[in-house]
């Protein structure tokens, strides 16, 4: 295996994410004409608006960011690897942010899932790595056994069921996608309120382009600031 190879997809992969992870994203989908995926998102930072003229990055490089999410098809191991290890981190670390935030409790996790995988954070991180490596040695391609894949697909529709679509989390969701929204139409309404590098953009993206460009690149707390300066009274700000 190529481990620079690996780090590369590893640190390109996200690129594209927007504010608010998948909930920014299926708002931007929604909204903008041509659709939105952040994993293309990725691929179209690291081509095209890195430095203002992107990367070069090896072909290797490029399939694996575009092709780690679920319904990709890596060319290459190391994009195996960074497809799985992927989705082993975002499980993982969203059941202990759920129990963190009293959505679920350690105890409702399916009993099955766990007998398979392991009770603990830490537990389950090991089991799932290490079947990863006992699965794939000596073959052609990277995966989990059988039962540990359905074992952590069963905990992924868990996590759904309970935790994604939860009323709780739908509101905060719901607010997120209403700022995304709000600062998107006032971008496309007054595009010479853009940073200079995203308007000069304009020209030879369009301006759907440049705003969806600009807005993806922001950070959840720059987003929520940017809606602060234009959304809210200068008076209040003092309340």
């Amino acid at each position: 295996l190529n481990e620079d190879l690996t780090e590369a997809i590893s640190l390109g992969h996200d690129l594209g994410h927007t504010p608010f992870g998948h909930t920014g994203e299926c708002l931007l989908n929604k909204i903008t004409t041509a659709g939105f995926k952040h994993n293309e998102h990725s691929l179209r930072v690291v081509d095209i608006l890195e430095g203002g003229k992107g990367l070069n990055l090896t072909w290797e490089v490029r399939d694996g960011i575009l092709n780690h999410t679920k319904s990709g098809n890596p060319a290459t191991l190391e994009g195996q690897i960074l497809s799985l290890s992927d989705r082993v981190a975002y499980i993982n670390h969203d059941i202990d942010d759920a129990i963190r935030a009293k959505i679920i409790s350690e105890e409702d996790l399916p009993k099955d899932c766990i007998d398979i995988l392991g009770c603990s954070h830490k537990v389950r991180i090991d089991t799932m790595v290490k079947d990863i490596i006992y699965n794939s040695e000596g073959r052609d391609s990277v995966a989990m056994s059988q039962e540990v894949r359905q074992a952590t697909e069963q905990l992924r529709d868990f996590m759904f069921q309970r935790v994604y679509l939860d009323c709780l989390a739908k509101s905060e969701e719901d607010k997120a996608m209403y700022i995304l929204e709000e600062l998107f139409f006032y971008f496309i309404k007054n595009p010479n309120r853009l940073p200079a590098e995203y308007h000069k953009q304009i020209p030879v993206y369009g301006e759907e382009q440049a705003v969806c460009d600009y807005i993806a690149g922001m950070t959840d707390r720059y987003a929520m600031r940017i809606f602060y300066e234009l959304f809210v009274p200068s008076s209040w700000k003092q309340i």
